[in-house]
């Protein structure tokens, strides 16, 4: 009978692109996902999992998921399920519950390598997942809660946890030792901004890596304030710092083999006295001038800082910057990619190629500074920080903004992910960013797992000419 409704179940399943199927009274749902999808997307559907699972897991206290898939797509299945049960609430009835609900999830191989899931497997998808709802707890909770202050406390209890002191810049130091980005940006709030940096140093590292986030706990605009419709939502203005505090996490537990720096930009972008207004010229870590034109541009300010100090200070061969940058890059990579700009053909085609294959989608931008930098030509100052023409790829141009400040023939790699429209869906945070970097730098962890889903080897191609230049970016990681 039971072999018979299984079957019947099965029979009405015609996803288009997914669909689902209630068994016992709703006790159940057999769920179908596309048997195809575009180039652009990810083979595993990830996007089309986390919409199942919300909108079809039966309710209860103690839940199972038997996810089918092939190996390929268990990393990215994994995260995109994590997705679908955030840890933030503050609803009256979830406090009073008694019971505490559990998820029991079970991987079912087909195709090839379809045996039993590995126990060190599991335990990458468990610090991966963890490392997920790690950055969307922190992008849901709000700024009265999630101040500079609370980011640091976050950031503390991972180092911790991992055997880490964290090297902390805070207030009046900043501005002492020239970080005058974050410090300009922060200064009107009442908990002072700061520059975090937690770093993993091995024995036998070969590169360094750094990845700098952006942490704007609430984003106002400063005096060049939001409207009341597009204010809200700005607690999510700390996804990239809180992406590269839950990959950070993960990374380091399944063991790193080069240096990895992980660099907080923290502020508060607030109205009070102390405010930065517009026509102010900022002083940056980097040595270059910034006249202010526009206090809401204030992300690559802070990041301009980071990306100066993970060059200067930390000797970084790798400089990958995350953040919610622009509301642009929604309408030029849309909701569900986000976008990539970087000095290298070579890691552009391996950051799509690792968003396909761990559900964290990503898009190229135009890199093109020789056409686009004159946006930020400023008579008083190095430079703006907005451009002057809006429609002249303003996504493009504020990461360009950015890697001015390390500055456009520097020879390592800088990687710009902006990452504004896919760090949400709806009113909650996906946490975005952590499977993608997880994926990305796979080839520099000891985990097999993390191995499988990198998209970059050992050796890769590189243009002719090219080859003494760059070195160390042919090699990747």
């Amino acid at each position: 009978m039971e072999s018979h409704l299984w079957q019947a179940a099965l029979s009405t399943l015609n996803p288009n692109p997914t669909d689902s199927c209630p068994l016992y009274l709703n006790y159940a749902t057999v769920a179908a996902l596309p048997c195809r999808v575009s180039r652009h997307n990810s083979p595993s559907a990830a996007h089309f999992i986390t919409r199942l699972v919300r909108t079809c897991l039966p309710p209860g206290a103690h839940r199972c998921i038997v996810m089918v898939c092939e190996q390929p797509e268990v990393f990215a299945s994994a995260c995109a399920l994590a997705r679908a049960f955030p840890l933030f609430t503050h609803r009256s009835g979830a406090s009073r519950r008694l019971e505490k609900k559990t998820v029991t999830v079970e991987f079912f191989l087909v195709g090839q390598d379809n045996g039993p899931v590995e126990v060190s497997t599991l335990q990458c998808l468990a610090n991966a997942t963890d490392g997920v709802r790690l950055a969307a707890r922190i992008v849901d909770t709000p700024c009265n809660e999630m101040n500079t202050d609370t980011f640091l406390e976050e950031i503390n209890k991972v180092g911790k946890e991992l055997g880490i002191i964290p090297t902390v810049i805070r207030d009046e130091e900043l501005k002492t030792r020239g970080f005058g980005g974050i410090y300009g940006v922060g200064k009107a709030a009442l908990h002072p901004p700061a520059l975090a940096v937690l770093s993993h140093t091995p024995d036998g590292a070969t590169q360094t890596i750094a990845w700098v986030g952006k942490g704007i706990v609430y984003d106002t605009g400063g005096l060049s304030i939001k409207g009341k419709t597009t204010m809200p939502g700005m607690k999510r203005d700390c996804g990239g710092a809180a992406a590269v505090l839950g990959a950070f996490r993960a990374a380091i537990k399944q063991g790193f083999k080069d240096n990895l720096h992980a660099v907080f930009c923290l502020a508060e972008n607030s109205v009070g006295p102390n405010a930065t207004r517009p026509d102010d010229i900022h002083l940056l870590y980097s040595g270059k001038t910034v006249e202010i034109n526009n206090t809401d541009a204030e992300g690559r300010l802070v990041l301009a800082d980071g990306v100066s100090y993970a060059c200067k200070d930390l000797g970084a061969d790798i400089i990958l910057d995350m953040a919610t940058l622009t509301g642009a890059q929604g309408i030029a990579t849309g909701k569900y990619h986000a976008a990539v700009l970087t000095n290298s053909a070579e890691w552009e085609a391996a950051c799509v190629k690792a968003g396909r294959k761990c559900g964290d989608l990503v898009h190229p931008l135009v890199y093109c500074p020789e056409l686009h930098f004159s946006e930020f030509t400023s008579a008083v100052a190095d430079m703006k920080n907005s451009v002057a023409d809006r429609d002249n790829s303003p996504s493009s141009c504020a990461g360009l903004f950015i890697a001015s400040h390390i500055g456009f023939d520097w020879p390592g790699v800088w990687v710009h992910l902006d990452i504004a429209a896919p760090v949400h869906a709806g009113e909650r945070a996906t946490g975005f960013g952590v499977a993608l970097l997880l994926a990305l730098f796979g080839r520099a962890s000891e985990d097999p797992l993390l191995n499988l889903v990198s998209p970059l080897g050992c050796e890769v191609d590189v243009e002719e000419g090219d080859v003494g230049r760059d070195s160390k970016r042919r090699r990747l990681v």
